[in-house]
């Protein structure tokens, strides 16, 4: 282990008060989502850049000098999953972006937060780089420090406005939320999500976007190159709807035409070959079964009543929400709002609606809330005529 990440954790660990934590991913450029950098900055201690590339991810003097602390961090769930994968998990945690949306402000990126908040502005213009690149360039590291610069004296800022707010509860309840947040599922049939797919038409179109996107995905894992660097939603689309019988007329298609794309174009021909030959039974759904309620727009169609108390419940959180100066989807979930708008619990008494939130994994301080006015909302009548 190099001398250097022992006395930068020695450091550390006789710092005192919070410690800043931020890392830089290399996302658009990378397959992984993993750390290339990760910043700290504790009081007495000053800030430490650790390269956990260089160190294959062995952190562990690190994690023990960290332990029992608070970590800052701003957007949280952006660098959380990262410095799991290293092992390093918070304590306790104070998140400044949501603190800023619980504390009202609109706007609630770093740069300007700490501009409106602190009075300081940071500088901008690394943000999206490539940070899997060695060796990081000096005005690079220079920036990434700065994230991590203000962060302390910005949680201090937020914490007192909030305490002045009457949220601050409210904020570290949902701090822990968050830190003890589950890693998500695997999204099901995620090749749905490729951008522009609204214009392939039919089964068989979505089977040749299928096809493309999961041979791309695993190209672009096997190289760790970013997906789309390998070959770009619009060219699946476009080959999706053109759906050429062979390479010749595959190479006509733009993106296709270029020399990179030429070299892989016999492998892109086999999956549209495959996906061309597939049986009825075995193509994907056009519409397949939503994992909850269908959208909004056609409740109104589908179940008026369910619309009715929709529209009430939008109503009477939105106005909540306003009053209280946070987003709306802060104070709760609104797919959650949607479900049980949708189908509500046999009891839609306050109590009854408790549960039903309770049972959707909203808050405390969210359930005192919003039981009242959605068990209201619940009780709207239908629409008559």
């Amino acid at each position: 282990m190099p001398a250097e990440l022992r006395r930068a954790a020695a450091a550390l660990a006789a710092g005192s008060g919070p410690v800043a934590v931020d890392t830089e991913r290399a996302s658009g450029y990378r397959y992984s989502q993993r750390a290339y950098l990760v910043q700290l900055r504790r009081e007495g201690a000053g800030t430490v850049l650790v390269d956990p590339v260089a160190l294959n991810d062995e952190v562990d003097v690190l994690i023990e000098a960290l332990a029992g602390t608070e970590w800052v961090l701003h957007a949280a769930s952006q660098d959380l999953p990262c410095l799991a994968e290293l092992g390093m998990r918070p304590s306790k945690l104070f998140d400044t972006e949501l603190a800023g949306r619980l504390a009202g402000y609109e706007r609630v990126a770093l740069g300007t937060l700490v501009e409106r908040v602190l009075g300081y502005r940071l500088e901008k213009g690394h943000g999206a780089a490539d940070w899997s690149r060695r060796p990081l360039p000096r005005e690079w590291l220079n920036y990434a420090a700065l994230d991590v610069e203000l962060l302390v004296p910005l949680r201090d800022a937020l914490e007192a406005e909030l305490a002045s707010q009457g949220k601050l509860e409210w904020a570290l309840e949902e701090f822990d939320a968050l830190r003890d947040a589950p890693t998500p599922e695997p999204r099901k049939e995620p090749w749905r999500r490729t951008s522009g797919i609204h214009r392939a038409r039919g089964a068989r179109a979505l089977a040749f976007v299928r096809a493309l996107w999961e041979v791309r995905d695993s190209i672009a894992r096997e190289r760790d190159v970013a997906p789309g660097r390998v070959l770009p939603d619009s060219a699946i689309v476009d080959a999706a709807v053109a759906a050429p019988i062979d390479e010749v007329g595959l190479v006509k298609l733009p993106v296709f035409r270029g020399r990179a794309q030429r070299r892989l174009a016999g492998t892109w021909a086999r999956a549209l070959r495959t996906a061309a030959e597939l049986p009825r039974n075995e193509l994907p759904d056009p519409s397949p079964q939503q994992d909850g309620p269908p959208p909004p727009n056609r409740w109104a169609d589908k179940d008026p009543a369910a619309a009715a108390r929709l529209s009430a419940a939008r109503a009477s959180l939105g106005a909540l929400a306003e009053s209280l100066r946070m987003p709306v989807e802060n104070m709760i979930q609104p797919d959650l709002v949607r479900r049980i708008c949708w189908q509500p619990p046999a009891d839609i008494s306050v109590d009854g609606t408790t549960a039903a939130l309770r049972a959707g994994h909203a808050r405390n301080w969210q359930i005192g809330l919003v039981a009242e006015p959605l068990s209201k909302a619940l009780h709207t009548p239908p629409p008559t005529g």
